[in-house]
């Protein structure tokens, strides 16, 4: 059994998707972020950085608690037979590269800007101007390679899409005009949409 930790967020979706597409059981604890529920000691001691998601795997082996995203779901692929990463060390790569320029790229940018357009007070036009263009930028990254193939590691679906996803489908919901260059990334977003397990996890 896992237990799984999370919130209405892209970064915890993104678990939830993968949780859903292995069917396998957990428990899953919406985490309370307003009140900082993650900053409250029983949480840091399962994650020091205070944030969402992680999980606690109850194995054979004692309780293991992963953190990280990204992390999570590289972790539940080795767990189960390698699923949904790649057949060999190529394809894994090509989805681990993916990940990363999620991590480092997609997420840090989409959330600056959805911070300095709704959040930052007083405003700051040159902060907004500088995400906005990066998150362009980045949306014309992915229509690039996605008129390579059908996903973004290549021809199968992958924890690398997985990771993606929740960002693009947040970012097509609040500003559907940065897309549109992008016929590509609106296509894959709306494969990937029509999974069961990932309606089921988005919801």
């Amino acid at each position: 059994m896992i237990d799984f930790y999370t919130a209405a967020t892209p970064n915890g979706r993104k678990v939830a998707i993968m949780l859903e597409e292995l069917g396998v059981p957990y428990r899953k604890h919406m985490v309370d972020l307003k009140s900082n529920e993650q900053k409250k000691p029983e949480f840091l001691a399962m994650n020091p950085n205070g944030r969402i998601p992680v999980i606690v795997d109850h194995s054979t082996e004692g309780d293991f608690p992963v953190f990280e995203s990204a992390a999570i779901l590289y972790y539940l692929s080795e767990k189960y037979d390698g699923k949904f990463f790649g057949a060999n060390l190529q394809e894994r790569t090509s989805a681990m590269q993916w990940m990363m320029f999620q991590m480092s790229g997609v997420g840090p940018n989409f959330g600056n800007l959805y911070f300095g357009k709704n959040s930052m007070n007083p405003p700051n036009p040159a902060f907004v101007e500088r995400f906005e263009k990066e998150s362009r930028r980045i949306i014309g990254v992915l229509e690039l390679a996605l008129t390579k193939s059908e996903y973004l590691a290549g021809t199968h679906y992958t924890i690398a899409d997985m990771t993606t996803y929740p960002w693009i489908a947040a970012k097509l919901q609040m500003a559907p005009e940065m897309f549109s260059e992008a016929p590509k990334v609106k296509q894959w977003a709306q494969r990937i949409s029509e999974r069961p397990a990932v309606q089921k996890a988005m919801a």
